[in-house]
This record gives structure tokens, C-alpha cells and sequence, in this order.
């Protein structure tokens, strides 16, 4: 019977050329899996901790510790391991790290074997990493793309942090995905026109310095019409508030954009903002991550109207999703693979979300590499929603174009698509 019977591990570089790890588990057979691990920009506190080698080489962010651990602890530990029993491997994992956050041997090195591991044990089976996960009752997600930048992952003025689009009515993904190309270039010339700078924040997204959020918002109306779809009903809008990043945590205060809000007054904005552009469909994390207060109020005040997607506060922790569940927090939780570091946690995860009709968006990180992981895992898991950034950059568009490719090997007649709200009713 075929075993794991090496892992080892290399330091590569990610989309903002930070260190990051290469993974690479290797079988009894030969047959190997490969995974590069994301990171984020904007990172809750609660989020599982990578390794970083400190100093002063490449400003003290190395994975070098991060490698040795992979390529000495968690070798001995899998060699001879079943590579299909992915729960117990990942446990071993979890056991030998032996801290809560896995801070011992660090998130980015497990979770790249843990994702190696996956890829090794799909191509034994030859069958393609989504078909290997998620058998055949397959669909393929909507996208949010986050075509204007702000926050932490842009250098403007502009303090939300993402502004997306998403197709709405689409006859397969590709039809999907072509009408958010064109709004997107629509959009640029919309900014090139106005005298904005195309410069590109973190995942793809222009950068320009806006007077505020509702500008940007009021951009994105202005070129999904310009582009010739009707807002809100082919293309709709959604956005992350990031509100963590500010929020003064001192005064219990809300600092947008040169205004200071109340929680109840940043309420009465959103309410304001979605009244002002009813194509807005989704928004994320619109209270700060230590505010689960405030977030619940919001979600049982517009719940019914839009979805309200939880990310810092939960951080893809099942623990801190049964948490929220329970007092209402959000009605949809962001997925990120890296926030809690092992293949099955946010297996988990998912399940624990949907089983409460909740709905899932996966997400990519703003530090990403040209791994495909994630877009094989969300129609693996029938996660319904994904959001990997612009269609611009290879290591957004990769996400993107694997998409196309699983749409085509699963036949554009016969897939099935994903729509908002994932059939889940928010009443």
C-alpha cells in the first residue's frame, strides 16, 4: 500500500514578494503533490500564526524556520503515514505543533503539507484535485472581484478596503467572468478619463486616491452601466469595510475617512449607502473584529437585506463560528485556508456554516502565489462563493482560469452554477 514517504520544503516568494513555503510531499511510489502557502495583508488577531525567521534578512519575514520544520518534525511524523486518511495526518500535525495557534511549528508550514498532502493523494488517483475532494456533485461558484483597492492593501486615501463585483446573471462561469472583464476595463477608462490613477493596489484592483468610499462605490455603479449591464441584476456590488483597521479601540469609535461614527452612526451610514445603491449585495466585516456586539445589531437590523459576511471575528476557527452562530454575528462566513492552517479544520468549517444556513465565500489572500488550491477547493466543496481579487495578475487570474478549465472538463452544459444567496434563506 502507498505511503507518504518524504516531505520536504523550500522558501519561495509570494505576489508581494514576501517569503513564503513550497511544499512538496513525496510518496512511496513516487507520485508527488505540490502546495505554496498565501498570506494575508489585513490579518484578524485570532488568525492561526506563521513562522517568520525575524532579523534582518528580507526585513525579518524568512520562512527558514518555518522549511526546517517541515523538512525535519513533520517528516519524521508523516513518513509512512496513509496519504488518503487526510484527517489523521492533519491531526498528527495539529498534536505535534502542541500549541493552540499553531505557533510551534507555524500555520504556513503545516498547512503547506497539508495541502501538498491532498495534491499527492489526487494525483495517485489520477483524478483532478477537485474531483479527488469533492467527488462528483459539483458546482461552479460566483465570484467577487475586488476591482478597487483601499485599506490595507493599497497605498490611498481610501479607508474601506474592498470594493467588488459579482456576476449575477451569468448562463455558465465564463459568461460570468467575461462581463466582469469588460465592466473592470470599462471601469479603468472611467478612471483614466477623470484623471485617477490605474496604478493597482495589492489583488489587482486600481488604487486611486478617492475622496471616500461612497466615490468609489458610486465608480463601480457608473461602469457596469458604462459597460452596458444593468446593476443588480447582471452585475451587483459588495464590499469589505476592514472596520477593524478603523476603528479606535480607546474612544469605542469609528474613524472613517476624516468622519468619527458612533457604532449606531457607522449603522445609519451602511443603511445610507445600501438605500443609495441597492445593487449592493454582500458586505463584509462592517465592525471591527472585537465588536461582536455592534455586528450582531447590524446583521439583525439589514440581515434580510444583504449578506453580512463575518472574516476577523471567526477567522475560519470552528470554535469561533459556533460562537457566532450563536449570538447571530453574521449570516456568512469568509473561508480562508490559511487563517486556521490545516486542510480538514476548514473542511470543518464549511460544513458547521452551511449546517446552520449559513452561507460561504472562500477567499484568496492579498500575498498569493500561482497555486490553485483554493479554486479547486471551493468546487470541491460546493462553497458557493469565492473572491480571489481583480482579473488582473497572474496570481489572481490563475484562480480564475483554473475555473475556466474545470468548467470545461465537467462540460459548460451540464454545470452547475452557483447563485446568490447559495439557496439559503435569510428570513
Amino acid at each position: 500500500m502507498v505511503y507518504i514517504d518524504k516531505v520536504k520544503a523550500l522558501e519561495v516568494f509570494d505576489s508581494r514578494g514576501n517569503p513564503t513555503v513550497e511544499a512538496t510531499v513525496i510518496l512511496s511510489d513516487g507520485v508527488s503533490g505540490k502546495a505554496e502557502v498565501p498570506s494575508g495583508a489585513s490579518t484578524g488577531e485570532l488568525e492561526a500564526v506563521e513562522l517568520r525567521d525575524g532579523g534582518s534578512r528580507l526585513d525579518g519575514k524568512g520562512v527558514l524556520k518555518a522549511v526546517k520544520n517541515v523538512n525535519t518534525e513533520i517528516n519524521d511524523a508523516l513518513h509512512g503515514l496513509d496519504p488518503f486518511n487526510q484527517g489523521h495526518i492533519d491531526q498528527v500535525m495539529i498534536d505535534l505543533d502542541g500549541t493552540p495557534n499553531k505557533a510551534r511549528l507555524g500555520a504556513n508550514a503545516i498547512l503547506g503539507v497539508s495541502m501538498a498532502v491532498c495534491r499527492a493523494a489526487a494525483n495517485e488517483t489520477h483524478q483532478p484535485l477537485y474531483r479527488y475532494l469533492g467527488g462528483t456533485d459539483l458546482e461552479l461558484p460566483q465570484t467577487f472581484h475586488n476591482v478597487i483597492n483601499g485599506g490595507e492593501h493599497a497605498d490611498n486615501n481610501i479607508d474601506m478596503q474592498e470594493f467588488m463585483i459579482t456576476p449575477v446573471e451569468r448562463t455558465s462561469f465564463r459568461d460570468g467572468f467575461e462581463k466582469i472583464v469588460n465592466t473592470y476595463h470599462t471601469l479603468k477608462k472611467i478612471l483614466e478619463d477623470e484623471g485617477y490613477s490605474t496604478g493597482l493596489g495589492d489583488e489587482g484592483g486600481f488604487a486611486p486616491n478617492l475622496n471616500s468610499s461612497e466615490e468609489a462605490l458610486q465608480m463601480l455603479h457608473d461602469a457596469i452601466v458604462k459597460a452596458g449591464y444593468t446593476p443588480g441584476k447582471e452585475i451587483a456590488i459588495a464590499f469589505d469595510a476592514a472596520a477593524s483597521y478603523f476603528y479606535n479601540k480607546d474612544k469605542k469609535v469609528y474613524e472613517l475617512e476624516g468622519n468619527t461614527y458612533t457604532a449606531d452612526e457607522l449603522g445609519e451610514y451602511y443603511g445610507k449607502l445600501l438605500k443609495e445603491f441597492p445593487e449592493i449585495i454582500s458586505i463584509e466585516d462592517p465592525y471591527s473584529e472585537d465588536d461582536w456586539e455592534n455586528f450582531a445589531k447590524f446583521t439583525k437590523n439589514y440581515g434580510d437585506r444583504v449578506q453580512i459576511v463575518a472574516d476577523d471575528p471567526v477567522c475560519t476557527n470552528p470554535k469561533l463560528i459556533r460562537k457566532a452562530i450563536e449570538m447571530g454575528l453574521a449570516n456568512s462566513i469568509l473561508i480562508k485556508l490559511n487563517q486556521i492552517g490545516t486542510v480538514t479544520e476548514t473542511l470543518e468549517a464549511i460544513r458547521l456554516a452551511r449546517k446552520n444556513g449559513y452561507t460561504t465565500m472562500m477567499s484568496h489572500r492579498s500575498g498569493e502565489t500561482g497555486d490553485t488550491f483554493v479554486a479547486d477547493f471551493t468546487v470541491a466543496t460546493n462553497a458557493a462563493e469565492l473572491k480571489s481579487g481583480a482579473p488582473a495578475r497572474s496570481e489572481r487570474v490563475e484562480k480564475y482560469n483554473q475555473l475556466l478549465r474545470i468548467e470545461n472538463q465537467l462540460g459548460e452544459d451540464g454545470t452547475r452554477l452557483a447563485h446568490f444567496p447559495n439557496d439559503v434563506d435569510f428570513d
